[in-house]
């Protein structure tokens, strides 16, 4: 039973996620043959200011505009 653990940065939408856990569930099942049921995807959004890169908080970084 895969479970796939998804970090990401707070404010994605339910409705995102949901996608998005459609999508990994799908290619986990045409990838390794396991049957839907079977996949958990687990969801954990994290705060720009306890994400670091290079050794700067995300939060002291100028944010993207959204896509898509």
């Amino acid at each position: 039973m895969p479970l796939i653990r998804v970090e990401l940065f707070e404010g994605r939408t339910p409705e995102q996620k949901r996608e998005l856990a459609q999508a990994l569930t799908e290619a986990t099942c045409r990838v390794l043959g396991a049957k839907p049921d079977g996949v958990d995807v687990m969801f954990f959004d994290i705060a720009r200011h306890d994400w670091a890169t290079a050794g700067v908080p995300w939060s002291d970084k100028i944010p993207s505009p959204p896509q898509g």
